[in-house]
């Protein structure tokens, strides 16, 4: 199909701020050049705005792509190879995948307050003292992470093992990695808060987090925009699908 005089230039809008171009877009420029167009605004916001590094935003792109929550794989390679070319180093690219696998602990933080209700709904009495051991993970974690909150005082009294190799695992970006408290941060912020988890508790307590390193306002929003544009990996899911399934159906599709 010949494109229009708009379409071509809705092409190259798409291929100067990504850098490439691919059948599924091909496909939905043809059918809905104004989506194409619409979702371009989209994405370019944050790169208006510019309150992080081009490479940076690359490092959250890749975070929640590649976080188990979503696990898109086509965008960990496309923002993996991007960072890169901006000068990522495979340092702070490891980084960024450690911060992203701290996700899974969300399941202790909130399956364990749910286990302290349904025990006080059946006449557990208040929390024990910690023990000396306990305050020593307490003290260590504050150290080193820099902050305490109170969900992980559940865990850290009713299973201090897990507490204890938790503070451990999640510590090592904090021990070794390259990114600063504020950037470590901000990647926190990035996979929480996308659709595929919004996970409350922890947004808020990274925010207020990264306020406290330094970061900014501005510098938050963006984090959120990077991430705001995870909804469009449903053309890059289904496209190829849906041309398949017309093609078996006998119907041409742009």
């Amino acid at each position: 199909m010949e494109l229009t005089e708009d379409q071509h230039q809705i092409k190259a809008r798409h291929l100067a701020r990504h850098g490439e171009w691919s059948e599924t877009w091909e496909t939905v420029l043809a059918i809905d050049p104004e989506f194409v167009s619409a979702a371009l605004d989209l994405y370019e916001v944050p790169w208006q705005k510019n309150h992080l590094s081009d490479k940076f935003k690359q490092l959250c792109y890749l975070s929640w792509n590649a976080a188990a929550t979503h696990r898109h794989l086509p965008g960990v390679r496309r923002h993996m190879r991007r960072a890169i070319a901006l000068g990522a180093t495979p340092e702070e690219i490891v980084e960024v995948l450690e911060l992203a696998s701290t996700l899974g602990i969300h399941t202790m933080n909130i399956g364990v307050p749910l286990l302290v209700e349904v025990l006080e709904e059946r006449g557990r009495s208040e929390s024990a003292p910690l023990t000396a051991r306990q305050e020593e993970l307490k003290a260590e974690f504050t150290k080193v992470r820099g902050y305490w909150h109170e969900f992980w005082n559940d865990m850290l009294e009713l299973d201090p093992e897990m507490f204890a190799a938790y503070l451990k695992f999640s510590s090592v970006p904090w021990n070794t990695g390259v990114l600063t408290p504020a950037e470590k941060e901000l990647i926190y912020i990035s996979y929480d808060i996308a659709a595929t988890h919004l996970y409350v508790p922890g947004t808020k307590l990274h925010i207020r987090n990264a306020l406290d390193h330094g970061a900014t306002v501005g510098q938050i929003l963006e984090v959120m925009e990077i991430s705001s544009v995870l909804g469009l990996d449903a053309f890059e899911a289904s496209v190829p699908i849906m041309r398949e399934e017309f093609a078996a159906a006998g119907v041409a599709v742009p």
